[in-house]
């Protein structure tokens, strides 16, 4: 087998926040492929580092009342104990706020300018005139331009899925100040993407992306590709662009060639040629792994970057889809958000690992992570299949045999069945189809688990005429153990190691085919517990925001209902598990307005504390829209959306009351807070 060059690298995370499990999709997708490689002998080296650059990051460092530096540098300390014990194998991890990454920055930034690919005009934003600053798309909001809908982002509609400028906004409101922006002219440099439009459609074409991501980019060659901008007005956490003080490389600019610099920094320690991989005519491959937001930056903007700069462009870039739990987007309110540091203090990280891999494919669809299952398929998989292969036969081998295997194979046909599936489990790895590789690696443990059922080596050991069948079973049963644990090793690093500590043997892809006869082993020890239930919901509890409505919500709720005389009689029955399936949620109505052509109507905006909402809800006869700002009221906030005339409506307010101007909601003065569920 020829031996190859390969650099692996995963996507960037953003230094103002932890590690959630969200994030660790992609780590472990990328790990179990580096170290599969690594495993089959290539020259492999799988780098990362935190995207330390941009606004947020100096906002938030300013809210925490630290420098950047010292921000960043506390999130690097915490994102990197979390990737070690969920064993991400880092060849190296750096920052993008790093002598190699301005080096590297300023040096593609001049090739680039000296090729002619850097444009410069003056442009027109909104400038907040209170904190003195240019405001990014994701730092103003307000009306839509399309929809008229209230307190959207300054670059696209969450009602009616328009895009636009932020300069295109009603009524913008600054999100960093709440000032009202002004406009200001400022000059840009921008990045001359249009240029490398040829070259870019011959290599999105050409195999380097999955067929998704070729197909989605076609739209952006449809609509003529754009100049790209690439500077950011001071005051900005980032590098001041080389002649141009008060100029910043925007953040996006410098994070993917982060990538050339964490490795410069590994090859510069470690004495590994560094241009053998990155120079234009390198035989070596480059691979990025992906999330699919951020397709357009790694297969567009990068890849022209790079050609224009000098360098080669990536042999191929991977993406994967988003994490789900429980069938939904993860939710802060139902402990579904969950942080790496949170899981691991409950749970083993491997269980995590194998869960994700075998749910992984080589596609771009969305992962559930369904706690039920989750569970379930590392019991049944792991312990029950997996490590119980070990369990039954190593007491055996250690009682009556002191812990050494038979001096032959008394299956060898059994045994060339899960030798044969090696370079089939192989592909399915290379080509990134987890799930078909570990469904292969149970169909070998179900044979193995019925070859020893089969063979019943607790019958057999208590007839003394049947030791040596009884030593040849449970031997058999350790050599297809060990054959599987090979398999499994870049999946399970720390299981497969106490495999190896048990066996006395590595497993490495070179000698995993010939059998361990007449092999000493150690005492079997157990290599997984099985997934705690109680643990699970420990999780999840503590991921849970306190959303429980304080008593006072509650005794308002009660006071609004209306004398018994003005009830409507009572509808038709329901039973209490379709009660459950509504997910109510006190709400802050943070904005009202009549609605133009309705009778009954007034659009409201309500906060839920993470996310706004926009409802219209049927209440204008009891209520000027004045009179409902900051108030609190009640919402079904799992109502489907509802395409109206007038614009969609994202939930129901509940209210009570016979009708008419006799409509009841919360008070603004109770305590509850926004998101808060009611039960």
């Amino acid at each position: 087998m020829t031996t190859r060059k390969i650099l692996i690298t995963s996507a960037l995370p953003y230094a103002n926040g932890p590690i959630h499990l969200g994030h660790l999709l992609e780590y472990i997708q990328t790990d179990i492929w580096s170290r599969f490689q690594k495993a089959r002998g290539h020259e492999c080296y799988y780098v990362c580092a935190d995207d330390a650059h941009g606004t947020p990051i100096m906002l938030k460092a300013q809210q925490l009342g630290l420098t950047p530096e010292q921000m960043i540098a506390q999130t690097a300390i915490e994102h990197q104990a979390d990737f070690k014990d969920f064993l991400i194998g880092f060849d190296n991890y750096h920052s993008t706020h790093s002598e190699e990454n301005r080096e590297f920055a300023s040096e593609i930034y001049q090739k680039l300018d000296a090729g002619g690919y850097i444009k410069r005009r003056s442009i027109s934003q909104l400038f907040d005139p209170e904190k003195q600053m240019f405001l990014p798309d994701r730092f103003v909001k307000g009306d839509c331009p399309k929809c008229g809908a209230l307190d959207q982002n300054g670059d696209s509609c969450d009602v009616c899925g328009a895009t636009y400028s932020p300069t295109e906004l009603k009524n913008p409101k600054s999100v960093v100040s709440g000032a009202t922006p002004v406009l200001k002219d400022s000059e840009h440099y921008f990045f001359d993407l249009p240029a490398f439009e040829e070259m870019l459609q011959q290599w999105t074409r050409g195999g380097a992306l999955q067929s998704e991501m070729s197909n989605k980019l076609q739209e952006w060659f449809k609509d003529g590709l754009q100049q790209w901008d690439i500077s950011r007005d001071a005051p900005y956490f980032g590098f001041e662009i080389p002649g141009a003080p008060g100029k910043y490389f925007y953040v996006w600019l410098d994070a993917p060639i982060g990538y050339l610099a964490s490795f410069k920094n590994y090859c510069d320690k470690a004495g590994v040629d560094f241009s053998a991989f990155w120079q234009k005519d390198s035989t070596a491959e480059v691979y990025h792994f992906i999330g699919k937001d951020i397709i357009y930056f790694h297969s567009l903007f990068w890849p022209a970057m790079l050609d224009g700069a000098g360098y080669r462009k990536p042999t191929s870039v991977f993406a994967h889809g988003f994490v789900t739990v429980n069938g939904a987007k993860m939710s802060k309110s139902k402990g579904t958000f969950i942080k790496a540091r949170t899981y691991l203090e409950q749970l083993n990280p491997e269980y995590l690992r194998y869960y994700f891999a075998s749910k992984l494919t080589s596609g771009i669809v969305d992962l559930d992570l369904n706690l039920e299952d989750f569970s379930q398929k590392v019991n049944a998989d792991l312990v029950g299949k997996v490590v119980n292969i070990a369990s039954r036969c190593a007491s055996f081998i250690a009682k009556k045999f002191d812990g050494k295997l038979s001096a032959e194979l008394v299956e060898p046909e059994l045994y060339a069945e899960f030798i044969n599936q090696g370079e089939v489990i192989a592909t399915a790895f290379e080509e990134r189809e987890y799930a078909r590789a570990i469904r292969d690696i149970m169909a070998l443990a179900d044979k193995a688990n019925q070859y020893i059922d089969a063979k019943a080596p607790w019958v057999l050991a208590k007839d003394e005429t049947k030791q040596q069948e009884t030593h040849d079973v449970c031997s058999m049963g350790i050599n297809l153990f060990r054959v599987l644990m090979h398999y499994l090793k870049p999946v399970l690093p720390a299981m497969a190691a106490e495999v190896e500590a048990f066996l006395q043997v590595e497993l490495r892809w070179d000698s995993y085919s010939a059998p361990l006869v007449n092999h000493h082993i150690n005492s079997f020890k157990p290599l997984m517990q099985r997934v705690d239930p109680v643990k699970v919901a420990a999780m999840v509890a503590a991921s849970t925001e306190n959303l429980k409505p304080t008593t006072a919500v509650v005794e308002k709720v009660e006071a609004a209902k209306p004398a018994a005389s003005a009830i409507e009689p009572v509808a038709e029955t329901i039973n209490i598990d379709d009660f459950a399936k509504l997910d109510l949620r006190i709400a802050r109505i943070v904005s009202a307005e009549h609605v133009e052509g309705a009778d009954k109507l007034l659009r409201l905006q309500l906060d839920l504390g993470n996310e706004t909402r926009q409802v219209f809800a049927g209440i204008k006869a009891a209520y000027q829209p004045e009179q409902l700002v900051g108030r609190l009221t009640v919402m079904v906030a799992n109502l489907a959306p509802r395409k109206m005339k007038f614009g969609m409506s994202e939930g129901m307010v509940m209210a009570a009351g016979p009708g008419g101007s006799e409509i009841f909601l919360l008070s603004p003065d109770d305590g509850a807070t926004p998101g808060m569920r009611v039960k």
